[in-house]
């Protein structure tokens, strides 16, 4: 059974063997587990089929549930991934993808509620802050079918006029694994293709596309249904006392047959899932935050974006 995933760290997991070109390290702290792939080659790219370039997933068992200070720690550790990748001067473009009106899709949106705009500010603010703040712009452009243009197009004429240093695209993302639903988080210098991991191919927000570096930010919202009955039938099969690698093969017949004639490409998200997007929005606003204004204490920072968590 083939199901589509945003995730490189699942796509890596999922190939027969160690593949050649592909380097994968996992650093784990109290909870939290960092897992870093790097895709070197051309072959390692077609073979994961994932672009050349840095993967960061951040997992967290009980994200959605995590205390202040763990949610703080998640932030801070999100903020290194993201300063990791970005170019050390110049304005920044940050782009909240998806469609508003869904809540699955409202990641990026959210994000923006909660991120620190400066690049107005940087000449009429505080004495204190002057010559502090790196410059920050956002927006959120819709969807193709709400706007009738693609995201890559409008997101393009904003670099033409705003000319940042990197762009940062947030977006909810699809995974193979239900557990990775709002517990995941994801962080590349390859870019990201709006809707690839629902089979919803758009123009990608690439620096091939847009002609600046673009970090992607994104976490995992829905999972196929498919992946729901795969995860239901192998519970069966350890519940009855049979061996899963020992009918791997029937499991993924039946499965194949299920989405086959039943279930196609449905996607399935928490039902719960307006409260899980607004805590983890609220975890990566404050990650980027931090990664965004370096010459800014943690306290200077949520002072001017919202209340301490």
């Amino acid at each position: 059974m083939q199901i589509r995933t945003d995730l490189a760290m699942e796509s890596a997991n999922g190939a027969s063997g160690p593949v050649e070109g592909v380097e994968t390290s996992i650093h784990r702290q109290g909870d939290m587990e960092e897992t870093v792939v790097v895709i070197r080659t051309p072959e390692a790219a077609q073979t994961l089929e994932k672009p050349q370039g840095r993967y960061v997933t951040l997992y967290h068992p009980g994200l959605f549930h995590a205390e202040a200070a763990e949610r703080l720690s998640l932030s801070r550790a999100l903020a290194k991934a993201v300063q990791g990748m970005l170019p050390p001067d110049g304005d920044l473009l940050v782009i909240g993808l998806g469609n508003r009106h869904i809540t699955a899709d409202a990641l990026g949106s959210q994000v923006l509620d909660g991120l620190l705009i400066t690049r107005h500010m940087k000449q009429v603010t505080l004495r204190g802050l002057q010559g502090r703040l790196r410059g920050v712009c956002a927006a959120a452009p819709g969807v193709l079918g709400v706007t009738g243009m693609e995201t890559a197009e409008m997101v393009r004429g904003m670099v033409e006029h705003v000319r940042p240093a990197a762009v940062i695209a947030i977006d909810a993302l699809a995974a193979r694994e239900s557990g990775r639903i709002c517990t995941t988080i994801q962080v590349t210098d390859t870019g990201i293709r709006p809707g690839s991991g629902v089979g919803n191919h758009r123009l990608g927000l690439t620096r091939d596309t847009i002609g600046v570096p673009v970090i992607a930010v994104g976490v995992p919202m829905v999972v196929y249904a498919a992946v729901i009955a795969r995860d239901a039938l192998t519970l069966l099969l350890q519940d009855i006392g049979l061996k899963e690698e020992e009918h791997a093969r029937t499991v993924d017949l039946l499965i194949d047959k299920v989405a086959r004639e039943g279930l196609g490409d449905m996607v399935v998200t928490p039902r719960e899932v307006d409260e899980m997007v607004g805590r983890v929005a609220r975890i990566i606003a404050d990650g980027l935050n931090i990664a965004l204004q370096p010459q800014l204490s943690e306290e200077e920072i949520f002072a001017l974006s919202h209340d301490h968590p």
